[in-house]
């Protein structure tokens, strides 16, 4: 996996972030302080556990050669007691019958992301 660089941006809290050769940046929104110039920290965390889950999901109903044309996947971050609460909600796009749906809300649960979100997270941090 390509490590993910973050440097200060312009404005109050804006980062510019590099991966490779990808370049994006991350803000928060202007009633916090910031500029609203790119999403929040948690929405790309948001948006991580999004994009693996459609990715998952295509990958699998292509594998089965299931008629799913798309999933739509919304993740809404809610922080409550000093818990982030994620709801993800799952809109499946094409011809599948209800067996398959269910097969494919188990395999939703089943994304790297979410996997690495509900399992044990190790952070070790060094000063360069």
């Amino acid at each position: 996996m390509r490590a993910v660089v973050s440097r200060f941006g312009s404005g109050h809290f804006q980062q510019a972030l590099e991966v490779g050769y990808d370049h994006f940046v991350s803000d928060i929104d202007e009633a916090k302080g910031g500029n609203s110039s790119g999403p929040s920290p948690h929405e790309y965390l948001g948006a991580a556990l999004a994009a693996c889950t459609g990715m998952t999901l295509k990958m699998y109903a292509q594998r089965k050669s299931w008629d799913l044309q798309d999933a739509i996947v919304t993740v809404d971050i809610e922080r409550v007691n000093d818990i982030e609460k994620f709801k993800r909600s799952i809109k499946l796009v094409g011809v599948v019958d209800v067996e398959q749906s269910q097969r494919l809300l188990e395999i939703a649960n089943k994304c790297p992301v979410h996997k690495a979100l509900t399992g044990t997270i190790e952070i070790n941090t060094e000063l360069l």
